[in-house]
């Protein structure tokens, strides 16, 4: 009987869960590592994803579940999938068809059917990753699709709406029908489906296009200039007016529908020559009617990621000195997350020069840069080696966002059992704002390592484990973390 006793008692120490320890008994550990670590997953013309049209659903589920793999695998927080090329849809709409860049035909649905975008979401959140919706809003037909236009495109259900320009068929944003039209399609996908955020490209007004004779061609909107315009500003004014309005309403919408949706603008990188004084090239502002200095400015989207497709040593177009002066400009306090080029590693760049515009962008407080694109990931072993073992290391939460929500989660509910050699902790919500995802901290011989999970994960197993302290914190859907509920060997506690 006593030895029956004996051993009763051994079991439940053995069993027993390991209290929460005190900040007293465990050191508090370090701020968590954070970064915006992103890269674009194309659709338009099959660029990145999926590789061809017409494969079939689960060749289309692999190939996206490779890509999400590949972005975990490098400790990416994020991508941004494109959803909308031309007025058309990899989701299931009631407004546009479906894409040809999924069955090789626009207007028709996956066999099996299945909803890309739902897929995607649902994916890429129990990997720990981000998922932004990306939209061309006004860009109506591309000229390397091949199938037929449905009859549910926009051009035959709106011709009024479209003009042909080029090669391209455009939506006006002249017209205030369409700029609704665009919203709508917009404020559709973040009602219906969890994305974490809106993303918009360079495409607002068209690059210009040349006649046979090598002259500019204006944009075909006299008809909307005549209706639309006013005396008090130029037409190029209108035209900048136009897409500001759009902007604007574009993030407020998104805000009174879902707060936490985050809407990113990636313009093309430089704003206008000599700003900085350095910079020549392109003017986005004279040619595509975009102000995107005025949209970071007036805080209308919660992170830029200008295009800063430039080396380092570049001179009309620095790298190092267009993103000094973007950072300049973000008087809101915004992020600022711009675009590498890291498609041309190895096509004319070394690895290193992807490396280094990194180390640039953590010298600004929320770092984070996006990489274009998702393909030179998945097929340059260099880039990734030099990104696996130099640039991220470590896991890295995606900076905070306050002005959405600040509100501080509580800090969960943290046990831990040790048994032999293995370490099992469980964790919960404590009330209040929920988890969108975990951040674990492990401390072992001094040293501190990251994990971070998805909020669906509420417990792990570590075998043959040799951490002497963990802390674990909620994050909310904004990235305010909470204070962290600690753990701590007895034994070791304080070392």
């Amino acid at each position: 009987m006593r030895r029956l006793l004996c051993f009763i008692l051994l079991l439940a120490v053995w069993n027993r869960p390991a209290a929460t320890a005190l900040a007293a008994d465990v050191a508090w550990p370090p701020a968590p590592p954070r970064e915006f670590r992103a890269a674009w997953i194309a659709t338009v013309g099959n660029s990145s994803w999926p590789s061809k049209p017409g494969l079939t659903t689960a060749q289309q589920k692999a190939e996206l579940t490779a890509i999400l793999d590949r972005a975990v695998a490098l400790k990416l927080n994020a991508v941004i999938f494109q959803v909308r090329p031309a007025c058309d849809a990899l989701y299931q709409s009631d407004f546009e068809p479906w894409s040809e860049y999924l069955t090789g035909a626009m207007g028709r649905a996956p066999w099996p059917y299945y909803d890309p975008l739902s897929f995607a979401v649902t994916e890429a959140h129990q990997r720990g990753l981000e998922l932004h919706a990306w939209f061309n809003p006004f860009r109506a037909h591309h000229f390397q699709t091949v199938s037929p236009i449905s009859a549910n495109h926009i051009s035959k259900t709106h011709p009024e709406f479209v003009r042909s320009y080029g090669k391209y068929l455009w939506l006006d944003p002249g017209d205030p029908a369409v700029r609704a039209y665009s919203l709508k399609v917009v404020m559709d996908v973040v009602k219906r489906y969890d994305v974490d955020g809106v993303h918009f490209d360079d495409y607002f007004y068209p690059y210009h296009e040349k006649n046979s004779a090598g002259q500019d061609v204006d944009f075909p909107d006299n008809a909307t200039w005549r209706k639309y315009g006013t005396p008090s500003l130029s037409r190029d004014d209108w035209r900048r007016h136009n897409v500001d309005l759009f902007m604007e309403q574009v993030y407020h919408d998104i805000k009174a529908a879902k707060p936490w949706v985050k809407f990113g603008i990636s313009p093309f990188g430089i704003w206008r020559p000599k700003y900085p004084a350095t910079v020549t090239g392109f003017d986005s502002y004279a040619e595509l009617y975009a102000d995107s200095r005025k949209w970071l400015r007036e805080g209308w989207c919660d992170y830029f990621a200008p295009q800063l497709y430039w080396s380092t040593s570049s001179k009309g177009q620095s790298f190092g000195a267009l993103l000094g002066w973007w950072n300049s400009e973000n008087v809101q306090h915004r992020h600022v997350w711009p675009g590498l080029n890291s498609l041309k590693t190895g096509d004319g760049w070394p690895a290193t020069e992807i490396l280094n515009e990194i180390s640039l962008t953590r010298k600004f407080p929320d770092a984070g840069h996006v990489h274009w694109s998702i393909s030179a990931l998945m097929k340059n072993p260099t880039l990734d080696a030099s990104l696996a073992h130099e640039a991220y290391r470590e896991p890295a939460l995606i900076p905070a966002s306050p002005w959405l929500n600040a509100k501080l989660p509580a800090t969960p509910a943290f046990s831990v059992t040790l048994r032999n050699h293995s370490i099992r902790a469980r964790w919960d919500n404590a009330g209040g704002e929920p988890a969108r995802w975990w951040l674990l901290q492990l401390r072992t011989n001094g040293s501190w390592t990251t994990q971070i999970f998805p909020a669906s994960q509420s417990n792990l197993r570590l075998d043959d484990a040799s951490p002497d302290a963990l802390a674990l914190r909620a994050i909310s859907r904004t990235g305010i973390a909470s204070a962290p509920a600690l753990w701590g060997r007895t034994n070791t506690a304080g070392r």
